[in-house]
Parts: C-alpha cells; structure tokens; sequence
C-alpha cells in the first residue's frame, strides 16, 4: 500500500498527531475513549477526542474551518471526484451497519427501531446517489465486520451515535473544499440528515443538550485525514478502503 507524502498535505501536522494519537489503537480502544464500552453516552469531549484529537484546539485557534483543507486521499479520486468517493465511503461503511441491523431483527426498543428503520433508508439512498453521481469514478465498497454489534441492542445504539456524529463533522470538514454547486447543494441535504439521524439517537440514549447536540451550539468540522484514522480505528473495515 503506497504512503502519501505528509509533508504535502498535512500542512499543520494534524494528521501525524491524530495517525501517533491513534496507533496501535483497537476496536475496543476506540469505544472506550469514546465512552461506550461501558454503556455511557460519548460526550462531546470524549466523542471529539477520540475523533480528532487536538483539533479542538486549532479550531479555537485558526477559527472554526482551520488552517488546512483536509481533503481526502487523492487514491480517493481528484477535485470533487475524490470528495464524493470519500463521502461514499461513509455512506457504504453506515449503510453495511443499519443492513445488517435490521437484517439481524434484534432491535425491540420502539424509538430505536423507528430510528433503524429511518435510518437504514436514509443511508441505502445516499449511497445509490452518491454512485449515480460519480459513475463510473465510484469506488467499490469496502468489507465490514461490525463484529456481532448490530445483533446487540445497546451496542448498536452507542456504535450508531458515533457514526452519526463522524458523518456530521466529515461533511462539514469538506464544505469548504467542494466546488461544484450541485455537488455542495447534494452533500448539505446530506449532513442535514446526518445530524437528525445523531440528534434521534442521541436523545434515545441521553435526552439532555448533551447527547443531543454533543458539540454545543455549532458542530466542528474534521479533515478526511482525521476520519479516516478514527474508521480504521473501530476495526469495522476489513478491505477496501483507500489508504
């Protein structure tokens, strides 16, 4: 697997810091920094930090969009293109969860069904338009092991919380980045969803202003460098994914 040139495009060393602060790092070492593997709500400092750690910091600084683009990989494709694919590889990794979720059939609890039920829509349209637009440039989608988490319901709900939250601050963190007006206009009606999806699940799990809106007032955007460490991390993708 070919390494990309950091000094290139990690310009204020955020992605060597998040790469040190996440290596070595486990499945079960990403749920508990994120505060769920004893059944807690990840609250904002946890869920950011183990997403992104130090970036809290440079968004005080540098304002709330930072100092670097953070665009994603060029193995993800060039301009736009690469943006797409990288979002679309969110999408397949949500979309594999809530499948296999609702194909398990485990979850009882009302309001979490109805959220699995939204959601598991929701995700399987974004990636068949995320592909439509991309054509023939769409990447393949990567293998999953959620290993037996969908099957178990309040794992699902606290995995599903900081998936919802990571499609947030990944799309945020590429606003900036996209050009084409259509394509901006498409992932904006994306991320909107994303935060309904994290505010439902959210409030299923901890109905306060914390497990609702975990960032406060205004979520914080994270580079595609950052996201994708704290993917690889979980241990969920097993091929597939672009380095």
């Amino acid at each position: 697997m070919d390494e990309l040139d950091l000094a290139t495009v990690d310009v204020d060393g955020a992605v060597q810091e998040t790469a040190a602060a996440l290596e070595g790092a486990t499945r079960g070492a990403f749920l508990r920094k994120a505060g769920l593997a004893g059944g807690a709500v990840a609250g904002s400092g946890a869920l950011f930090g183990i997403l992104a750690p130090g970036a809290s910091a440079r968004s005080r600084r540098d304002g709330w969009w930072g100092s670097q683009t953070g665009r994603p990989s060029p193995k993800f494709g060039r301009g736009d293109v690469g943006i797409l694919n990288f979002a679309l590889a969110l999408e397949y990794l949500e979309a594999a969860f809530y499948n296999e979720a609702t194909a398990a059939g485990k979850i009882t609890d009302p309001a979490t069904k109805a959220f699995l039920a939204t959601t598991t829509r929701d995700e399987n349209a974004h990636v068949a338009a995320l592909k439509q637009a991309l054509g023939s440039d769409a990447i393949a989608m990567p293998t999953f092991d959620f290993q037996g988490i969908p099957e178990d319901q309040g794992k699902f709900q606290q995995t599903a919380y900081v998936l919802e939250n990571t499609g947030v601050h990944a799309y945020l963190g590429q606003v900036t980045n996209i050009v084409n007006p259509a394509y901006l206009a498409a992932a904006g009606s994306i991320v909107t969803v994303e935060g309904r999806h994290a505010a439902v699940i959210g409030s299923i799990l901890n109905d306060s202003p914390t497990g609702i809106a975990p960032n406060g007032p205004f979520d914080t955007p994270e580079t595609a460098q950052q996201i994708i460490q704290a993917v690889r991390s979980t241990g969920f993708v097993t091929a597939g994914l672009p380095s």
